[in-house]
């Protein structure tokens, strides 16, 4: 159960091996300032309805799952108006740390890279699809003092994946996760399993000697379902 603590959102970028599986980049993190007021998660199916020349109706025929897609829109404040536990610098340069997260070109794979996106009950692995900064306040400089950044993300869907997305009888993939503060065993385990169930299983899986208090930075496997 959740201690009730505030948690912020944060952006992670994640490198994706070969077989699919995921490993976050702790190092290369942004964390909102304030969390987002609103957050809007589409998820879509799309459908084959062409006609032929001369049918009456069209029968709605399945064709794919469209990847999920979640946009926010975040708050970044260097007026020293919003009580923070460090200082988060210039607008400018939280601007620049962002980019470097959600947007910076990554020549080795000659794309961007992927990025987990995390707060609550809200995981999104994907990538960024848009981001627009609005500039609302500024220094007699020019500076920017304040910006509202509207980000777009799509998610990220193995080939892996979708194969055991369509035959629901398949085992889940493997995920590592590497323990945050405020994480327990048991809301780990609803939001990879979707049931708590799990937490003797995993806290088995991976030698803890106990699963009632998690200590944060460590990295736990969640295996395959039998």
């Amino acid at each position: 159960m959740s201690d009730g603590r505030k948690t912020q959102l944060t952006i992670n970028r994640v490198k994706v091996s070969p077989d699919g599986s995921t490993t976050v980049d702790r190092t290369k993190s942004f964390t909102a300032m304030l969390n987002p007021t609103d957050v809007k998660h589409e998820r879509a199916i799309r459908y084959n309805t062409r006609m032929t020349l001369g049918q009456v109706g069209s029968e709605t025929r399945f064709s794919g799952v469209m990847p999920d897609k979640v946009d926010f829109t975040l708050l970044l404040d260097g007026t020293g108006a919003v009580p923070t536990e460090s200082d988060p610098g210039e607008v400018a340069d939280q601007v620049k740390a962002l980019n470097n997260v959600v947007y910076t070109y990554d020549g080795s794979e000659h794309q961007p890279d992927h990025v987990r996106v995390l707060w609550g009950t809200l995981i999104l692995y994907g990538r960024m699809q848009s981001m627009r900064v609005e500039y609302t306040l500024f220094k007699p400089s020019g500076d920017p003092l304040r910006a509202k950044v509207i980000l777009q993300f799509v998610g990220f869907m193995s080939t892996k994946e979708a194969e055991l997305l369509g035959n629901r009888s398949s085992p889940d993939l493997t995920h590592v996760w590497d323990v945050r503060e405020g994480d327990t065993l048991p809301l780990l385990c609803m939001r990879i399993y979707g049931d708590p169930g799990y937490v003797v299983d995993v806290a088995r899986f991976n030698h803890l000697d106990s699963f009632r208090r998690l200590e944060p930075g460590t990295r736990l496997q969640f295996p395959p379902l039998e």
